[in-house]
């Protein structure tokens, strides 16, 4: 017993001795990551100041575990497999553009970007219909569902076990047994009863669950699977920001006004949101499928005033963050106007300076964000970077309808961008996104005629009444600044 009790009292007495180890050790193992230093600081703040749930934290969360190094070799494979594909669409992308060219201007160089960095390919030959909330995606949605011939493919971050929820399921269940192939893929984070209905009761379709999390497993909770698609016979697809849930549907049974966007493409686009499909049902668990007649189609050519249509995605095993990129890009080429609408604005250093430059030449720069956030922490990291853009002369719109959802850019009524990716750090580098790039005049003006519409039910923030909120507001804005890399 002696010994028990002098051994105990030397390890109270010495406890700091090996957690100074383990706190140097896992400072170390941060630098060392090379990560970007922002996010570096902030996780070691957290852990500095917040010991244990810090420790615990970054261990769960924060290091680059064996899981990311899986994303990537899985996107290295995947793209060698396409490599062949996208040869031969080379020269036809490259008279693409030069037809953009004379469209658009310099904006083509967007779509060069997405050629470059083999991205994705985009046609000229496509239908564009644009939805402003679920009230008018979901009838549309259905309709095509229900008319499915060959397959369905589905993927979404937030599926609720709602009216439009169960309707949506039941249309599946129904076409499954019809002989459709139906495969759906459901983040594990934002879609649990679904997918715990889905187990109980063993559907006639495939569905997985994207990145299970668990105990031994909640690394995967900080890699989400935010997108949020629909592949109909290979024929017709769905994008956006609405996820299937009633509360997108403003019917007045939900208390918040929900506003978001999304948009159908019909046409050779959708060859490139299938691939984008199959690449994420080859990161589960799933057996995979070739892309073979079907899924994939040929489309006759189209009027020159067809809808030009490309998308940008990335996930945590990118080699670089594009739809952060292709956002830049645009940005660098308007010459009038820079329309951008988010939920979450958490810029990288180069969106920021990106919107500083545009403001500085001369280009006209709108941001409009929620007046009233569903996260406290991220609304006020927000806040916390628009006093430089007000300085810089970026005009910012609160939102006071209800909730803010869309993530949509218009520039100079010629370009548009329309997806999942939200102007966060947490877009742009951890989740799996998707974005489709449009050059379609029509849909570009009822973009802008939205936009303006919005401004009626938003304030405009001015730099002098920016400064007169509380020094307590401020404060919290500067509290959660520090955590917005990790956010």
């Amino acid at each position: 017993m002696e010994v028990l009790h002098h051994i105990l009292q030397i390890a109270l007495e010495y406890y700091w001795i090996p957690l100074l180890i383990l706190y140097i050790g896992v400072i170390g193992t941060i630098l060392i990551e090379n990560r970007n230093p922002s996010k570096t600081i902030a996780w070691i703040m957290v852990i500095v100041f917040l010991p244990v749930v810090g420790l615990l934290s970054y261990y769960f969360f924060g290091q680059k575990f064996k899981k990311v190094k899986r994303m990537k070799r899985v996107y290295r494979e995947q793209s060698k497999k396409l490599l062949d594909a996208w040869r031969k669409e080379s020269e036809i992308m490259e008279e693409h553009i030069d037809t953009l060219n004379e469209r658009i201007g310099s904006l083509a160089m967007v779509y060069r970007y997405l050629k470059n960095q083999k991205i994705s390919t985009f046609s000229l030959n496509n239908d564009v219909t644009l939805f402003i909330n679920g009230e008018e995606k979901f009838p549309v949605l259905i309709d095509r569902l229900k008319a499915a011939q060959h397959s369905i493919h589905m993927e979404y971050y937030i599926w609720e076990m709602d009216e439009i929820g169960q309707e949506i399921l039941h249309i599946l269940e129904e076409k499954a047994k019809a002989g459709v192939t139906v495969r759906l893929i459901l983040d594990s984070f934002g879609a649990p009863d679904v997918i715990k209905y889905l187990r109980r009761h063993k559907p006639d379709f495939v569905f997985q669950a994207f990145l299970p999390v668990t105990f031994s497993s909640l690394a995967n909770s900080n890699y989400r699977n935010h997108r949020k698609i629909a592949v109909i016979d290979g024929k017709i697809g769905f994008v956006g920001g609405i996820n299937i849930s009633d509360r997108y549907i403003n019917n007045g049974k939900n208390e918040v006004y929900w506003r978001d966007t999304a948009m159908m493409v019909v046409g050779a686009a959708v060859n490139t949101l299938q691939i984008q499909f199959w690449n994420s049902w080859n990161q589960t668990d799933a057996e995979s499928f070739e892309l073979g007649r079907g899924y994939l189609n040929r489309f006759p050519l189209a009027d020159e005033d067809a809808s030009g249509v490309g998308f940008t995605a990335s996930d945590p095993g990118s080699p670089a963050p594009f739809n952060m990129e292709a956002i830049i890009a645009g940005i660098n080429e308007a010459k009038e106007y820079v329309q951008l609408c988010t939920p979450y604005f958490i810029p990288s250093d180069q969106l920021t300076t990106a919107l500083m430059l545009a403001v500085s030449s001369g280009v006209r720069v709108d941001l409009m964000l929620p007046a009233q956030s569903d996260s406290f922490f991220v609304q006020h990291a927000s806040f916390s970077f628009i006093k430089p853009l007000l300085e810089r002369g970026v005009n910012v719109y609160l939102y006071t309808k209800g909730f803010l959802h869309a993530k949509t850019i218009c520039i100079d009524g010629k370009l548009a961008y329309i997806g999942t990716t939200n102007l966060d750090i947490r877009s742009f580098y951890i989740n799996f996104e998707i974005s489709g790039i449009v050059s379609d005049k029509a849909l570009c003006d009822r973009l802008n005629a939205q936009f303006l519409a919005d401004i009626e039910v938003s304030d405009l923030i001015t730099i002098r009444k920016w400064m007169q909120r509380s020094r307590w507001k401020r404060g919290v804005d500067s509290i959660c600044r520090l955590l917005a890399p990790l956010l």
